[in-house]
This record gives structure tokens, sequence and C-alpha cells, in this order.
């Protein structure tokens, strides 16, 4: 780090105290991770969210306790995404955590892809339940046969709801917090058109916003894309969705989806209205999801071998400000430095940042900045008695480190100008990786090598459910070839196609089947 060297995270000093006997070590406290991103990524993913206080571990496998660290980001999102869709006229309601097995199995396609997710509530005390309650792992099957009453004609139309809401799928292997839960937090939207144009041009202004949470509040890049027939939402006529990268394990991961569900549920559930002209037809619908998930995806992508960066829109301190009294500080010298801290902090405040100073007096300043590096807070502040001199205040960046020295008439300026800069850079930075991790090629030897590289493929495709499947058996590796078994089993699939094609010559051919490309699409190991 350029400037002042930062003491290293378990070596930092102990809090402040009785001065031990001469002869014996003082306790350190430990604080800070042990494990590198580079060198074990599992690891140092486990470690981040328990040390810098996003998360606890809860007695019931596969969830998490969201601590307020964590919630603070997902309130920024929420509080975002919410004031947009309001815009559009969507309206916020609450349907109940209970599905009746009969609405649950109302869409075949839909319970089939579910069935293995579902939690079921058998019991009361000690009595049988009169017939099973399904624990909701999305609203369809809830809130159709609702908007079935609602909709009777084209004046009742769009119809558009969300809630912000829990949902639980409990059927999965390696649970990781926030990636893979069986309880988590998301927002559900799910609307009803007269037309399918109106359905279809809100399914991507959804996708659009979906992808502005993470390029514009998170820094995360994301491509914008359409699913296989064979990853899409079940029962969907066609799902969009934005697609996130992890260099380090070389796997993709869903960030959000939205989906057209054409008129398929609307008939199971007879979702009718009358028509202008008075005949009788079925409503065009979508639902549209986003989770939880989003802030793991962050932290993997941004985080480093200090703990997590978090990127300043979202973060629920953007700026710490720290006074370093010497010991050697008269009284007066102290308040003064107290009294100008108290007046940075009001000028931040004033200008919108959300502000904290670090004045507690039993830990040191070097265990103060380890502290507030290991939970990402995007800049220090610092303030000690060489700054009280010169009239200036120290600002250090948690992304790069860097230092710059303000007048403190200057800060109420220059740090929200420097926040602009952190977040425009965490997102080019990732952005640079992403590009490098996206290789396109036209040939099974090219993908099978850019699969061993960890990175995604952009590979022509024939556009056929079983040449996908195909693709999956043979991309997968045999037990033992890596290091993870699970990610040497691991194959490939299509992670999306992407709404920005490269040029398709005519005559391309399908990079694993050799038949007549129909389109580029964008492969890879997921989670």
């Amino acid at each position: 780090m350029p400037g002042e060297p930062t003491p290293q995270a378990d070596a930092a000093p102990a809090p402040k105290g009785k001065a031990k006997p001469a002869g014996k070590k003082q306790k350190e406290t430990k604080l800070g991770m042990r494990a590198t991103k580079d060198g074990d990524f599992s690891e140092w993913y486990s470690q981040v969210v328990i040390e810098s206080e996003m998360i606890s571990h809860y007695d019931v496998s596969g969830c998490y306790i969201l601590r307020p660290w964590a919630y603070a980001i997902w309130d920024e999102i929420k509080n975002w995404f919410d004031a947009e869709i309001k815009k559009l006229g969507v309206q916020n309601a609450y349907f109940p955590l209970f599905i009746t097995e009969e609405a649950l199995t109302t869409e075949k396609d839909h319970v089939e892809g579910f069935a293995a997710e579902v939690a079921w509530v058998t019991k009361s005390g000690s009595s049988d339940l009169d017939r099973p309650l399904a624990i909701r792992p999305t609203s369809e099957t809830v809130m159709y046969p609702f908007y079935r009453d609602w909709i009777r004609s084209h004046r009742d139309l769009p119809l558009r709801l969300n809630q912000w809401t829990n949902v639980v799928r409990w059927e999965f292997k390696h649970p990781t917090p926030f990636i893979r839960s069986r309880e988590f937090l998301w927002q559900e939207g799910h609307t009803a058109f007269a037309t399918r144009g109106e359905a279809d041009a809100e399914v991507h202004t959804i996708l659009d916003l979906y992808a502005a949470i993470y390029q514009d509040l998170l820094a995360v890049p994301v491509v914008r894309g359409v699913k296989s027939s064979k990853e899409k939402f079940a029962g969907a006529l066609y799902t969009t969705t934005v697609e996130a990268f992890i260099p380090n394990t070389g796997r993709g991961i869903q960030g959000g989806t939205s989906h057209c569900l054409g008129q398929n549920f609307s008939k199971m559930f007879n979702i009718e209205f009358e028509t202008e002209d008075g005949t009788r037809a079925h409503a065009w619908q979508n639902s549209w999801g986003f989770t939880t998930r989003s802030i793991g995806v962050m932290i993997m992508t941004h985080g480093d071998d200090r703990g997590v960066v978090i990127p300043p829109r979202v973060c629920a301190v953007q700026v710490v400000l720290i006074p370093i009294p010497s010991t050697k500080l008269g009284e007066e010298a102290r308040a003064a430095m107290v009294a100008r801290a108290a007046e940075i902090e009001a000028a931040l405040k004033t200008a919108g940042l959300r502000v904290r100073v670090d004045d507690r007096d039993n830990y040191t300043p070097g265990w103060k900045y380890n502290y507030w590096e290991l939970r990402g807070v995007p800049l220090r502040l610092e303030l000690g008695p060489k700054d009280m001199e010169a009239g200036v205040a120290m600002l250090a960046r948690r992304d790069t480190g860097a230092k710059e020295s303000v007048a403190w008439a200057d800060v109420a300026a220059r740090v929200p100008q420097l926040l602009d800069t952190i977040q425009s850079d965490m997102l080019a930075k990732a952005k640079a990786t992403l590009d490098t991790c996206i290789e396109q090629v036209t040939t099974w030897e090219g993908f099978m090598a850019a699969l061993e590289r960890k990175h995604a493929v952009l590979a022509p495709w024939c556009d056929e459910e079983s040449v996908e499947e195909d693709v999956k058996r043979r991309s997968a590796g045999k037990d033992g070839e890596n290091k993870d078994a699970r990610e040497a089993t691991m194959g490939a699939k299509t992670l999306c196609i992407p709404l920005e094609q490269p040029e398709l010559p005519e005559g391309t051919l399908c990079f694993a089947s050799g038949k007549p490309a129909k389109n580029w699409a964008l492969w890879g190991r997921s989670y």
C-alpha cells in the first residue's frame, strides 16, 4: 500500500489496557483472514463472510443469519429497485407463505421443476394436518388463483405486483452463504398484460434494471442474455438473465432472471379477460426475481486477502474517520482534534454521505485500520497530530490502498468525487477481468482448452437441447483430475445466449455437433 504501511491483520495490536507484567507476552487480538483468495478460494470465502461480520452460521444446515453489515447492502438494493419499479406502475403486495398441494400441482412442468426443492409442513403440534402445505419455493401458484378473480376485463390490465419476501428451496448439496441457501430473501414480480408486446417490453425493462443493480450499484459486470430451452424457468415461454462470472473458480453464476410466461399459466389458472371488442382472451404474464445471492457475487468479485471490498453506493459506511491522538498530546490539542473530527463528520453528512467516527480509545489506530479494511469500507479518513498541524486530513482508499492528503476546507467536496472514482474504478477493474475470462472459439478442442483455463466460452451453437446435454456429459472430467472433485466432474452448460451477438457468418457450424449454428452461446461451468 502506498504511503503509511498497514499492519498485517493477524499481527494486529491488542486493545489498549493495563500494562502487562515484564516478561509476559501481550495477548494479541486475532483479526483478519488466514486463507488467501488465490490459494484456497472456498476457504477464503467461508472465512471472509464470517470475519467481515456479513453472516453468522445457524444450526439448520443451509440457513444463515444476515447480520446488519450485509442487510444494509440489501437495503440499498431494495430501496433503489423498489423506487424504479414504482416508476413503471408496479405496486407492492404480500401473499401467504403456504401453498396447498392442489395449487402447487396446477402447472405440471412448473411443479416438476421445483419438486425436489419443496419443503412441506405436515404437522401442527403433535397432530397431522388434514392436507400437507408447501412452503413457497416461488409464488406463481399462490398468486394466480387470485389474478383469475381480479382480472375480468381489459380495464383491469395491466396488473403489476411485486413482493419482497423470503422463499425456501430445500433439496440441494454444498450450501454456500448467499450463493446457495435453503432460505433466502428476494423480490418477485408477477404481472399480467393484454398483449404479448407489453409483456415482452417489460421483460427487457426489468432485465435492464437487474443489470443496473449489478453494474451501477455493486460494480459487477454481467452478460445479458436469454436462457436455453433446457435452462429456462419451468413453465416459461422464455427466460432472460444477467450472468456474472467468478474468475477464481472459473464458474458462471446466474444473477437475476426475468421470465415471459406467455399464456401458459393464464390458461392453467383460467385468467381470462374481456377484450375491447367483446371477445375473451387469456392474459400474457411475466415473473421476475432478484435475490440476496447478489451480495455473494459482489463479495467474490471484489474481495481480497484483507477482507471484503464494498462499492461506495451500497456500503453502510462510506467513510470511516479515525482520529489518531498521540499519547504526548495535551488536553487542549486532544480536544481540538475531537472538535475537528466532529466538524469534518458534520460536513460529510451534510454532503449526503454515510460516515462513522471510530473514536474508541481501547484500540490502536492500526487495529482500527484492519477492522474497517476487513469490512470493506471504501474510504478511510485519518486525522493525526501532524495533520492537525498542517490543516489536512489523509484519505486512504480500500480498493487500491492509495492515499492522498486533502485540506480541511476541501474534504467535503473531494470525498464524494473520490467515492465516485472508487465506484467506477471497481467496475472497470472487474470488467477488464471478465473480458479476459471469456474466450471466443469455434472448435471442441478450443472449447475444452478454454474450460481448462477456468474461462467462459462463447461458441457457435445449433441451439438443440440434446446437443447441450451431450456437451455437459462430454465436458465433465473424472474424480481426482483436479483438486476439487466436485469441480472436476462438473460439465459445462449454456449460461445464456447473449443479447449482444457477434456476427455469425453464413455456413458457421456448431462447435459441438457440426450442425449449422443458429447463434453464439456463452458456455461454462456454473454455481
